[in-house]
């Protein structure tokens, strides 16, 4: 897209992982001129493509979070999407699992939680169930949740991005913003550190990662507005040989929902691998991450770096896995990939919602902001787009 400075979009989108891409399908019209603007080379280079690819049912959020409803109703939107579509899928079904009684307990919690939440389907299985359906694993009961699945991320992405541009949306790809200006009747864009510059009337933060420094470039004080991300890191691991399981197993999630534990996912060829673990970026990495939004040439050199899997991670993988599947010895795991989650929550704080406002009240009016998008935001992703597209046009 080589756009001159006098270029007006209705619509930019900056950032094309699933989010914005969900965003550019939902909202793409013949008589709406919308772009996609991505800073790698292709979309859904981040987050979207270094994660465990599962549709969520919604079980763990507080009812009055954005996430647990949009998770709800994602699941279902997401499910229906890939049928209609032919993406690769299966409702694999998910099994939470409890080693000792206060375990089982909080078991008890999650399941009213979820379906208090709108979740159905949902049982709590003892150990005899429990090992009829998966002889590999060791707990005293279980959760099951069988509207979890999995799914091909890139060709879910794909399949939004074709129904976009059908409908006359543009994707820039090497495309980074490097500065915001308000202007009369929106936004104008510098690219690429004045490679060129482009103009919209909404413009949408879908940035990811880099959310927050987008807002901030916008001119909002990120700080005051408490959009200030802490990236959290988590590494995958593989093991050889691979136990056998039919469905995705979780330990219970870390105190206040930082992570959802070490759990077993099997990917739509029956592979196993391990993960996530949560560990927060020190201040060196998140430079790292932030150079990588302001060099001309794609991501900074540091991002190979941060995407690193944390070296020395085998024997408490093996352990938290142990707890579940016994037998799983350290030396039988080797490094898979990791990711970084964009996270709002900071280390001991209590859980957060997703971020999803327009920003009038702060002095900018059509800009929207989407922070702190993490998991389920994949599952969420189509009814992410509905509400926006309902509460902001």
């Amino acid at each position: 897209m080589n756009s001159a400075s006098d270029t007006m979009f209705d619509v930019l989108i900056i950032g094309a992982g699933v989010i914005g891409l969900a965003l550019a399908g939902q909202l793409a019209r013949p008589d709406r001129k919308l772009a996609i603007l991505e800073r790698n080379e292709r979309f859904g280079q981040e987050t979207s493509s270094r994660n465990s690819e599962v549709i969520h049912a919604g079980l763990y959020y507080p009812r009055e979070f954005l996430k647990s409803r949009l998770c709800v109703e994602g699941n279902g939107l997401l499910h229906a999407w890939c049928r209609r579509h032919d993406i690769p899928h299966a409702r694999i079904g998910k099994l939470v699992v409890a080693a000792n009684d206060d375990e089982e307990a909080r078991l008890a919690d999650i399941k009213a939680m979820a379906a208090d939440n709108g979740v159905t389907g949902l049982e709590i299985l003892g150990k005899r169930r429990l090992r009829s359906l998966e002889p590999a694993v060791a707990a005293q009961a279980a959760l099951l949740s069988p509207t979890t699945g999995i799914v091909d991320s890139h060709r879910l992405m794909r399949s939004f991005l074709a129904a976009a541009e059908t409908r006359g949306a543009i994707l820039s790809c090497r495309a980074g913003v490097t500065a915001i200006h308000r202007v009369v009747g929106g936004y104008e864009l510098e690219i690429n550190h004045g490679e060129y510059r482009v103009a919209t009337k909404v413009l949408i933060n879908s940035a990811g990662l880099h959310a927050d420094a987008v807002a901030a470039r916008a001119g909002i004080d990120i700080d005051a507005a408490g959009y200030r991300l802490r990236p959290c890191k988590g590494n995958y691991l593989r093991p050889s040989p691979s136990p056998s399981l039919r469905h995705l197993v979780y330990p219970l999630p870390q105190r206040n929902n930082v992570g959802l534990g070490i759990h077993a996912t099997v990917d739509l060829a029956g592979r196993i691998r391990f993960g996530p673990d949560s560990r927060y970026l020190d201040d060196g990495e998140i430079s790292l991450l932030q150079d990588g939004e302001t060099t001309t040439d794609g991501p900074a050199v540091g991002k190979a770096k941060l995407y690193a899997i944390d070296e020395g991670r085998e024997k408490d993988f093996a352990a938290a896995v142990g707890r579940y599947l016994p037998g799983i010895a350290e030396a039988s795991l080797s490094p898979d990939m990791s990711g970084i989650r964009p996270k709002l929550q900071g280390p001991g704080d209590p859980a957060t919602d997703f971020l999803i406002r327009e920003e009038s009240d702060r002095g900018f009016p059509g800009l929207i902001d989407l922070i702190g998008i993490e998991s389920p935001g994949l599952t969420a992703c189509l009814a992410i787009a509905a509400y926006v597209e309902k509460k902001f046009f």
